[in-house]
């Protein structure tokens, strides 16, 4: 396939850098509502196909993740040689179908295999997309670039929850994969079309080896010299885990402890999601982006005043009796938690040069979504099921507690690496 490549960033137009911005993210609203509708789903899978928790949490965190951060290296890599924007486009067609075909399955295995492929679709879309917005906005508005795409996740759940819920009460979990599936197929043929690939470095001051190829091991050389990326990888990798372990498991427990049906379920946490989510991921790239201009530690220090601050809310949404206060709190969880992307991405891709971001982005999601998506979900469904036979239905308000000790230890983490991180970027330039 030829590559419609834009040569001189010069030539780039606001509007059309903002369109680009807004094609990718798209893609990730596609990637999260096909991501996250499982979860809206699961109670209604868990009856009909006898599964445990501890299967829910291997189908919507662990397995999932495997494929999807493990792929996402080698797919990176294919992208750093080639065209971005054609490895985004045949991604999001991938795990558009392995999403309707989750519909079809009759046991655990079909639907396991069907989860699969949605992952391995999913590897191809962050990494590549990640290096085309460093490559269309400069320096100082990567933060907030990468807040707006980042905010994707949270419009992705929040049409996931709301579709998800209420097909799932009126039409069945079945039809909801179908349903949900299809339109990103024919999105797929639209950003094909209408994106262009840009040059590779070029919105760098200082492109250095941009055009040049790297292997696997010189990106990680790099990056595990750099002790601001180990560092932030690890602090990222345990909010992620928070993220994924009250998110995937919230509608469970609101079904089970506070009694509310699902498309009850699907529009309040769609909503509350959805919106805080979004706020707070513009929210922490357009603050970072701005206290940045004169103390670079501040690109790391957002998000750990921010994961601080969500800790009483985790645990009055885990712990309070009253549905409205629970989701209340749960609304300033999913806004504070969500402020860490943008920067994170910012600060990653500003310690590599150009042709090694895809490859960045994906080692960066691999340590993340492995012990965050990985082990989140999957942690709380066995804490679970262990306490089931004492606790019952509070097993799960009692599992979930487990985010409270880890947000602590990844706000610590992310104060310790904006020390670090003024030394390093003085190092990459």
């Amino acid at each position: 396939m030829q590559t419609a490549e834009i040569n001189n960033h010069e030539n780039v137009t606001n509007t059309y850098r903002n369109y680009v911005l807004a094609m990718l993210t798209l893609v990730y609203v596609f990637n999260f509502i096909d991501r996250q509708l499982l979860v809206i789903l699961q109670e209604s899978i868990k009856k009909e196909l006898h599964l445990s928790d501890t299967q829910l949490g291997l189908l919507s965190g662990f397995t999932f993740a495997i494929f999807y951060v493990t792929l996402g290296i080698p797919i990176a890599r294919m992208a750093d040689k080639r065209s971005r924007r054609n490895t985004v486009a045949v991604s999001l067609g991938l795990w558009s179908i392995m999403t309707a075909c989750s519909g079809i399955a009759r046991n655990f295995v079909q639907l396991l295999l069907a989860r699969i492929g949605v992952g391995i679709g999913e590897a191809g879309g962050s990494p590549p997309a990640h290096a085309m917005i460093s490559d269309y906005f400069p320096p100082e508005k990567r933060s907030t670039a990468f807040s707006i795409y980042s905010a994707g996740i949270y419009f992705g759940i929040l049409i996931g929850f709301l579709m998800g819920g209420y097909l799932n009460q009126h039409l069945g979990w079945r039809t909801a994969f179908f349903v949900v599936g299809v339109p990103g197929i024919l999105f797929s043929l639209l950003f094909y079309f209408t994106v262009k690939e840009p040059r590779r470095g070029a919105t760098d001051i200082n492109p250095i080896a941009s055009h040049e190829p790297h292997s696997l091991g010189e990106v990680l050389k790099v990056l595990y010299s750099s002790k601001t990326f180990v560092f932030l990888a690890m602090a990222s990798a345990l909010n992620v885990f928070c993220i994924y372990g009250l998110l995937n498991w919230t509608p469970s427990f609101l079904q089970r402890l506070h009694g509310m049906k699902s498309a009850q379920v699907g529009a309040l946490l769609g909503l509350i999601y959805g919106i805080g989510g979004a706020i707070g991921s513009f929210a922490g790239g357009l603050l970072t982006d701005r206290f940045g201009k004169t103390d670079k530690q501040w690109y790391l220090k957002m998000p750990a005043y921010a994961i601080i601050i969500a800790i009483p809310c985790e645990a009055g949404a885990i712990f309070l009796h009253g549905t409205y206060f629970s989701l209340a709190c749960l609304g300033l969880v999913a806004l504070l938690q969500s402020m860490y992307l943008g920067p994170s991405l910012a600060v990653a891709h500003s310690l590599v040069p150009a042709s090694m971001r895809s490859l960045t982005s994906a080692v960066f999601f691999l340590v993340i979504n492995l012990v965050g998506l990985g082990f989140g979900p999957l942690l709380v469904g066995i804490i679970s099921d262990l306490l089931k036979p004492t606790l019952g239905a509070e097993s799960l308000r009692w599992a979930l507690s487990i985010v409270i000790v880890i947000s602590f230890v990844s706000a610590t983490l992310f104060f310790s690496t904006a020390k670090k991180l003024v030394a390093d970027l003085e190092l990459r330039e």
